[in-house]
This record gives structure tokens, sequence and C-alpha cells, in this order.
């Protein structure tokens, strides 16, 4: 079911008056899509940053407009600590949508036991799928996985409707390995004595010198 969101009218815009906006604990937004008139609106800032947080993406905006909707993009400020603008487009909950999910690891690697390290090389998959099958992450279960093995984008567990759209299947998720031991600083790479500089020249000159 869609996260309810609730949404009031933006009749005035330009970059003071959303200033003035955020100060007040708004977030200037915007609707479009399905080819019908862009909207301005605003969401209250905690409201937006608790949906976000949950892992919505799929909205049903109340209050000033009642619409079925997409967190499409989200501009954060310099820092990247606060939004400070939401796009929302129009949507069904049969259509479907293109987004990227992110990638967590769940378990423990029986490989590591074994002087294994576990490398994570992809952390987030594209996808394409229906917008109320959206999910907030792709789970990977690596409580089988051990030394010298690994997980590809093929066998991750896709929501059902849902199909990466990006990548190669036989791409590495995550994989167990023998960890390379890197030489220690100051380490010499060839044994025997160190070359002093400048003792062939002390010794051509005393060959000189005699």
């Amino acid at each position: 079911m869609a996260l309810q969101l609730a949404v009031e009218s933006r009749n005035l815009q330009g970059k003071r008056n959303s200033r003035r906006l955020r100060h007040s604990g708004q977030i200037p937004a915007i609707l479009y899509g399905h080819g019908l008139e862009c909207v301005p609106l605003s969401v209250a800032s905690d409201v937006l940053s608790a949906a976000i947080r949950h892992g919505s993406r799929l909205v049903q905006l109340t209050g000033a407009i009642n619409e079925s909707a997409f967190i499409r993009e989200l501009q954060w400020d310099t820092w990247g600590t606060h939004i400070v603008h939401v796009d929302f487009t129009r949507i069904s909950e049969h259509e479907i949508v293109e987004i990227r999910v992110p990638v967590e690891l769940r378990g423990e690697a029986p490989g590591v036991r074994e002087g294994g390290v576990v490398v994570q090389l992809i952390h987030e998959v594209e996808i394409a799928c229906p917008a109320s099958a959206i999910p907030e992450k792709i789970d990977v279960n690596i409580n089988h996985l051990a030394l010298e093995q690994s997980v590809t984008l093929a066998s991750l567990e896709l929501p059902e409707g849902a199909k990466l759209t990006a990548g190669d299947p036989e791409d590495i998720v995550v994989h167990c390995i023998v960890p390379v031991e890197m030489p220690e600083e100051g380490a010499e790479a060839v044994p025997g004595e160190p070359e002093v500089i400048g003792a062939k020249a002390e010794e051509g000159e005393e060959e000189k010198e005699d």
C-alpha cells in the first residue's frame, strides 16, 4: 500500500519564496506526468524525510491534490544533508517503472572461517518492476558463501514481476576470496646488502690518490 503524503498548493514560486518555504518547514515540490499540467506543491520536511528513510517511492498524495505519484527525483543541499526540492510523477500502481535499488548482504559467510574475506562489488542494481512492487532493497543471503564462491547478478532474488535492466548476468555482486597480503612498509624488495650511494665514487677517488 502506498504511503500517504499530505501536500499543499504552492502559489508563489522563485528562489526567494522557496527559501521562505524551507524556513517554515516545507519543501517545494512539483507534480507532472501523463501529459497533464505541472502542479507546484509543498510537503512538510519531516514527513517527506520520514518517507525517504522508510524507503517509500510510491506515495498517495493527499490534501491539495489526490493522486498516486512516484518520487522521481530529490534535490539536496550542498552538504547532502537536507532535501531542497522533490519531483513527483503521476503513476498508476500497475505501471512499470525503472529504479535503482540498494543491495544489502545478510548472514555470515562460512568462507570467512576458512580464512577468506567477503568483498561486495555491486552495491545497487537497476530494475524495472510494477510501481506497487518497488522493493526498499535487494537482500543477498551469504550464509552459504564458501571460500572462492560468488553471487552473481543472475542469482539475485528479485520481487515478482521485476527484472534487471543493466549489467551482465555474470557480473559478481559479492564473493569470498583469500586476502592478498601487502608487503610491509620499508621492506626490501630484493634481499641483499643495500648499495651505499657514493661508495664507488670514493673508491675511485682513493685509486686516483694512490
